[in-house]
């Protein structure tokens, strides 16, 4: 019986890791050579991964919401297997990578834990024999939810796992029950002469009477927010303003605008004649087409630019 590892493909330049949205398939099913298996997302494209033959799905390695690294084996095929698996086989558990980075929450390895954060770690189950993923684990640690209190979440994944959406959800409305989530372990260490500070409000106890919806963001609008942040952290910010006199660009526009309306059906604004302008300029002075990486510059040979443009729901893409 062969066995043929799936890998998560490359997916674009400078995509490292995509998030697993959605398995299409379960241990033990059948598949087709191209057939889907498995949703994934990235910041730039949402993708489905073929089979690359058929088969049987002999293991999953990776949960829904986990963030496998380009590369990474996520699934196992058998080919020329029968048509069902032996059930320790198809009982086993999905194991995430606990070297995976979430956009909030990082799972901690046990080198970097001290004697009494190893006693206290959750384990990969809970009292209720529930699975916990090393990111849910790592979430619960990191929240101080202990082994009794995440065991009363309703999983919503596969046989009532819980997940990273059902543990943040829970995070989310922690507060209402009277547990203040902000208290350090140093506060829940006071003594009882010492006065402890009520409980904070949450959002949904503030944004009453009317006033206010919440909603919640979709994938798209949490990585545009993260990227965001990510590129004031990464890159200095500086702008400078130069006047220009751009007479004659304007007036080729005007002359020309009603052809190309006619004849292509788009209207012409100024955006693509800017870009061409900064084509142009970055071959002349390609010391600006440069990106550091610690003491050293690298030059970059092609010239790539993103222009931003609105989708229906209010999000953005940013088109090369």
């Amino acid at each position: 019986m062969a066995k043929i590892e799936i890998l998560l493909p490359a997916m674009g330049e400078g995509i490292i890791e995509a998030t697993i949205t959605k398995w299409l398939v379960n241990v033990g099913d059948k598949v087709e050579e191209d057939q889907s298996i498995v949703e994934v997302a990235t910041d730039k494209v949402d993708s489905e991964i073929p089979s690359p033959h058929d088969g049987i799905i002999e293991k999953i390695f990776f949960n829904e919401d986990d963030i496998p690294k380009v590369g990474d084996t996520i699934a196992i095929i058998s080919t020329n297997g029968s048509d069902t698996l032996p059930s320790e086989m198809l009982n086993e558990e999905p194991k995430a990578d606990a070297k995976k980075i979430d956009i909030e929450y990082k799972v901690e390895s046990a080198e970097n834990k001290t004697e009494e954060d190893l006693k206290n770690q959750i384990s990969s189950k809970t009292p209720g024999g529930k699975f916990l993923s090393p990111l849910v684990r790592s979430i619960a640690d990191k929240e101080q939810i202990s082994a009794d209190e995440i065991d009363k979440i309703n999983g919503s994944g596969n046989t009532g796992r819980i997940t990273k959406k059902d543990i943040l959800n829970y995070l989310n409305t922690r507060t209402n029950t009277g547990i203040n989530t902000n208290l350090s372990p140093l506060a829940e260490k006071k003594s009882p002469n010492q006065q402890i500070s009520k409980p904070q409000l949450s959002k949904e106890q503030i944004y009453t009477g009317g006033e206010y919806e919440i909603v919640e963001m979709d994938r798209m609008r949490k990585l545009i927010a993260e990227h965001m942040v990510m590129s004031k952290q990464i890159s200095p910010h500086v702008t400078s303003f130069i006047e220009t006199d751009v007479t004659n660009m304007v007036a080729w526009r005007n002359k020309n605008k009603e052809r190309i309306l006619e004849k292509e059906n788009i209207k012409l604004t100024f955006t693509p004649i800017f870009v061409e302008a900064v084509v142009k300029a970055l071959k002349d002075f390609p010391m600006i087409n440069v990106s550091v990486d610690g003491d050293n510059i690298i030059k970059k040979k092609n010239i790539n630019i993103g222009v931003a443009a609105a989708l229906p729901s209010g999000n953005l893409i940013v088109p090369v």
